[in-house]
């Protein structure tokens, strides 16, 4: 593995981005489409629009921080290896029917409540369990990578991810085309547990027959990955840790799940006003006490952060852990997350420069106007190409959406919403702006090119699923059709997964 791949990935994608710029005039979409002079990214520009990304994104910043520091105290309580030992030695009965397990929780909890940037505070244990159930690094990427972006693909409730398609598509029902969602979802993960079973009984192979010596030092490397062993004697109780780690995640199933959007749940909303407004001889102590603080529903990585502080601070007093050693451990951890929290923020450069240069519309037209109009196929390259110019799901459906409305039927906005919604999914599956791809590959040291060669497979196929289940929302014949292949991609998929089973 080259050093440093995925930092020349995501500057190469940066100059990718400039020289767009110098390529494409720049256009605005308000009342009407409107067509400007080139808006140049000059050499200054992009240390300026590095320090507007590190100052617009920088609650991502601490997040990745966060989490490596929340690690780096775990790894220096022995309960932590305890557990995962624990929890290892049972999922190894059943090594196969985990890995589906955690491919359908993290795809579903994507789905339903748009999780999968809270979740990035799981990925570490859940990496360690992967490994320690004896799988490598490639393995405990395709289950994390794949399933969430299988879960965005097939977003059902996850209004985090596509509530802002009906603000622009006006008039678009939000629980509309559920059936090709669902389909979406669940063939998206039968297709990632094949793939990711696939891959490890090809390198099991591979392992036993030619590269034993490798095998052995990659085993080694992988380690790092993993929390040093405790000895046998050692008595420290995993209830504490177990608990607090299972209040995390229940806070986190809490604050992210769509309450007052999708699922028009007020309950928390309304506890979370009497609170703030409750007075105690006529003074509001616990809007004082905790200032600003949104309901459980409109939660985002920042109050995250600041709950999974509290959790570090309650397990280091819960285990006796001195003060200045929880603080070294927490920066060391931090350390070692600083290169992927960099990577992230080099990343959303290609979205400040996207915003402040705006070429891309017009990169839009020119495409839709082949078709004259928006098409499944040329509406399909936009939302691939404005997937990986805006990162996150928010500033695609922005960025082209509006114009797209504006030449397209209301008749035809489910369909719309749903090309944005499934290529943007699978298009993280590669892109170089993908936040969480960037940042599980810059945790595992997995090389961008390493990854295509891995992944090429489960793109193709989620794109050709995608595809169908777009054409069977506009004929009736197709969708017989897509009915039949679901059926014959599942008993597919069931056969592989008995044949890896057995082997």
């Amino acid at each position: 593995m080259k050093k440093h791949n995925i930092f020349k990935v995501v500057l190469i994608t940066l100059l990718v981005m400039v020289f767009l710029s110098w390529i494409f005039p720049a256009a605005s979409f308000s009342n009407g489409y409107v067509e400007q002079e080139r808006m140049q990214v000059g050499l200054f520009d992009i240390f300026n629009y590095s320090i507007s990304s590190f100052s617009y994104f920088f609650h991502m910043f601490v997040y990745v921080l966060v989490i490596g520091g929340f690690y780096g105290v775990l790894n220096h309580i022995s309960a932590y290896r305890k557990m995962l030992d624990k929890m290892a030695k049972t999922f190894k009965k059943a090594p196969k029917i985990t890995i589906s397990v955690m491919v359908a929780l993290l795809a579903i909890l994507t789905s339903v409540g748009g999780f999968q940037l809270g979740l990035l505070i799981f990925v570490p244990m859940i990496i360690s369990l992967i490994l320690l159930m004896g799988y490598d690094k490639v393995t405990a990427a395709i289950v994390i990578v794949g399933s969430l972006m299988v879960g965005i693909a097939g977003t059902t409730l996850g209004y985090n991810n596509t509530g802002v398609m009906s603000s622009i598509l006006q008039g678009l029902e939000f629980k509309s085309s559920m059936l090709f969602k669902i389909i979406v979802l669940v063939v998206g993960m039968a297709l990632v547990i094949m793939n990711a079973l696939l891959y490890t009984r090809k390198s099991s192979t591979k392992k036993t027959n030619k590269k034993a010596a490798k095998t052995k030092k990659e085993v080694v490397s992988e380690e790092t990955f993993v929390p040093a062993k405790v000895s046998a004697r050692t008595k420290t109780s995993i209830v504490p840790l177990v608990v607090m780690i299972s209040i995390l995640f229940v806070i986190l199933l809490l604050s992210f799940m769509p309450w007052a959007g999708a699922l028009k749940v007020k309950v928390f909303d309304n506890i979370t006003k009497s609170v703030a407004s409750f007075k105690l001889f006529k003074f509001t102590i616990f809007d004082a006490l905790l200032g600003e603080v949104v309901a459980f529903g409109q939660w985002t990585v920042i109050e995250l952060s600041i709950v999974t502080l509290l959790v570090v601070l309650l397990t280091s007093f819960i285990y006796k852990m001195k003060f200045d050693d929880m603080i070294d451990n927490f920066v060391a951890g931090a350390k070692k997350a600083l290169p992927t929290a960099v990577l992230v923020v080099l990343v959303y450069v290609c979205l400040v420069i996207a915003t402040y240069h705006p070429f891309q519309l017009y990169i839009y037209k020119v495409i839709l106007d082949i078709t004259n109009g928006f098409n499944l196929v040329t509406g399909s390259i936009v939302a691939f190409l404005a997937s990986i110019i805006n990162i996150e799901p928010l500033y695609t459906f922005q960025s082209a959406l509006p114009y797209i409305a504006s030449i397209t039927k209301p008749s035809d906005y489910n369909l719309v919403a749903l090309v944005f919604q499934t290529i943007y999914g699978v298009t993280m599956l590669i892109a170089p702006t993908s936040v969480i791809l960037v940042a599980v590959l810059s945790y595992l040291g997995i090389s961008y090119g390493k990854w295509l060669k891995t992944i090429w497979k489960l793109f193709l196929e989620m794109l050709l699923v995608a595809l169908f289940v777009l054409i069977a929302m506009t004929n009736a014949v197709a969708a017989l059709i897509l009915l039949v292949c679901v059926v014959v991609i599942v008993v597919i998929a069931t056969l592989v997964y008995k044949k890896v089973a057995k082997a």
